[in-house]
């Protein structure tokens, strides 16, 4: 019987010829990205060895610069510990920091077939790159720190289909959306991206929709490799690149299609992203108090560009906060040379450092009682970006733009015909 992406992977980094769903699996594990949370104290406990410092990096990315004196603490607690170890991919506040899986990204941390682990949920962002990336606890962090290895249950896996190519203003969140709209949730299971329209997707395309994959409760979100994926790691890793297909014979759950030209702007309603998408249209005239673009899924170079083409020679509406956070200073130093920066500012933008920020509720962008905020960032349920009686509608970077120039949700439509 043939195999998945993800039981492929699985099979090699046990030892095993094959891998079938139900099987668990302890694997080796390439690459442990700490970051500082895990520096927490209720999270950390010193530990007096690991197995391979050169398979760990260490990025500081939530609370970043530290909003209080616990974050703090947490980062001197991290440095210390790079210190310690003798850890090179460290990315401390403003030395090449960022998100860590936009760091994954701008410097081919994860190579195909691999195995990458981080305690945050996020994680199967790296996915992307044709390898099995996952967030696991905090314990299971330094499990595989000390050991080099984990463990995993192998679920089923569900295929997407991509097939022609997204619309002018149409975007991979827009994509992701109606995935998540109409299958709902993916417990248990891998979701593998593949087919023809791929090919049309930049990797910040394709790596929102693993990002957001973790929303859809999957263990592992994969691509199939193809050159531009290639290309792309290439030019940040010399490692050699080994590309892990799918058999021919093998066996999914389910293998649905997804027609990308066929899609249009979606909006996220309130408190859920599974099974509660609408077309844009349902829900253009919604008030909002802030319009938000960053997060690992959606802080990247391309998300800002097209952010500052929707406000370019415009201004944002009075009464409405518009917050972009690139998701590293890589991002952040190629949006201020291209320009998209400065256009974003003259409309009234407000551009914040390189974090998770308002995303996960931290900082730079905390909402406040009854306020509505439309977001582009990976959550949207209660409570997750402030006071737990506002609310977050979520869409694509095109509509988080738009609606920010008019004060209500808005079609992305109408600023890129």
């Amino acid at each position: 019987m043939g195999m998945t992406i993800a039981e492929k992977i699985l099979a090699a980094k046990s030892g095993r010829k094959a891998v079938v769903p139900g099987d668990v699996v302890t694997v080796e594990v390439d690459t442990v990205i700490l970051f500082d949370n895990n520096f927490m104290p209720n999270n950390w406990r010193d530990i007096l060895k690991v197995a391979d410092p050169e398979k760990i990096i260490v990025t500081f990315d939530h609370r970043v610069p530290a909003p209080t004196q616990q974050a703090a603490a947490a980062q001197v607690t991290g440095r210390a510990f790079v210190k310690k170890f003798g850890i090179k991919r460290f990315h401390d506040v403003g030395h090449n920091q960022g998100i860590s899986h936009q760091l994954v990204a701008d410097y081919g941390y994860a190579l195909p077939g691999s195995v990458l682990l981080c305690s945050d949920s996020h994680t199967c962002s790296a996915g992307v790159f044709n390898c099995l990336a996952r967030g696991v606890g905090g314990p299971d962090i330094i499990y595989a720190a000390i050991k080099g290895q984990t463990w995993f249950r192998c679920g089923e896996t569900v295929r997407y289909e991509l097939v022609g190519k997204l619309p002018e203003a149409v975007t991979a969140k827009d994509a992701f959306l109606q995935i998540a709209g109409v299958h709902g949730a993916h417990a248990t299971m891998n979701v593998e991206y593949g087919g023809p329209g791929v090919a049309g997707l930049s990797i910040n395309a394709r790596k929102t929709i693993t990002a957001m994959s973790a929303e859809l409760s999957a263990e592992f979100a994969t691509f199939e490799a193809d050159a531009v994926l290639a290309e792309w790691i290439s030019a940040r890793n010399p490692a050699p690149l080994v590309p892990v297909r799918p058999d021919a014979d093998a066996k999914y759950h389910a293998v649905r299609n997804v027609d990308l030209s066929a899609l249009e702007p979606l909006v996220a309603l309130p408190d859920s992203v599974v099974n509660n998408s609408q077309p844009v249209a349902k829900t253009a005239g919604t008030r909002i108090d802030q319009a938000y673009i960053g997060s690992c899924a959606n802080g990247t170079q391309d998300d800002i560009e097209l952010a500052a083409r929707v406000v370019k020679g415009r201004r944002i509406a009075a009464g409405v906060r518009f917050i972009v956070t690139p998701a590293s200073q890589t991002v952040y130093r190629d949006v201020v040379a291209s320009g998209a920066v400065q256009t974003l500012i003259e409309a009234g933008a407000m551009i914040a450092p390189p974090t998770c920020g308002a995303c996960g509720g931290g900082h730079m962008g905390v909402l406040g009682p009854n306020e509505i905020c439309l977001t582009s960032s990976t959550r949207n349920f209660k409570g997750r970006m402030g006071d737990p009686s506002s609310q977050v509608y979520m869409a694509s970077p095109a509509t988080v733009a738009a609606s920010a120039l008019t004060g209500v949700i808005t079609d992305p439509r109408e600023f890129l015909q």
